[in-house]
């Protein structure tokens, strides 16, 4: 069955760090580009990171450039989003997503800028920012 998982998430006061993770089952990470989303109450989706299949390319979000980083870890199949210097307008429910690039062409600029319909989507992980 495939899956996507995420874990990590919970309340923290600004300035502080979590780290989410994105556990795969039923294929294998490093044959997709992922993309890490968040969505705020009451706003759209927002792409954040991008790490493409091969591992040589990520793209950041200019809201999370500096303080986020997207990494993978293969022999655990699962992609990390390393949260730093969190602050309250990062409040959202986190989402890891999948997309195959031996299907259609996938860059991660594209990812991020959620223009492509991802083949596998997790539940989300919350992420609470406040005093």
């Amino acid at each position: 069955q495939v899956q996507l998982v995420e874990s990590g998430g919970g309340l923290v006061q600004p300035g502080g760090s979590l780290r989410l993770s994105c556990a795969a089952s039923g294929f294998t990470l490093s044959d997709y580009a992922i993309g890490w989303f968040r969505q705020a109450p009451g706003k759209e989706r927002e792409g954040v990171s991008c790490l493409n299949s091969s591992g040589s390319s990520t793209i950041y979000a200019g809201s999370v450039k500096g303080r986020f980083t997207i990494s993978r870890d293969n022999a655990k199949n699962t992609v990390y989003l390393q949260m730093n210097n969190l602050k309250p307008e990062d409040t959202a429910l986190y989402y890891c997503a999948a997309i195959n690039p031996r299907l259609r062409i996938v860059t991660c600029d594209r990812v991020v800028d959620n223009y492509y319909d991802m083949d596998y989507w997790g539940k989300g992980a919350l992420v609470t920012v406040s005093t």
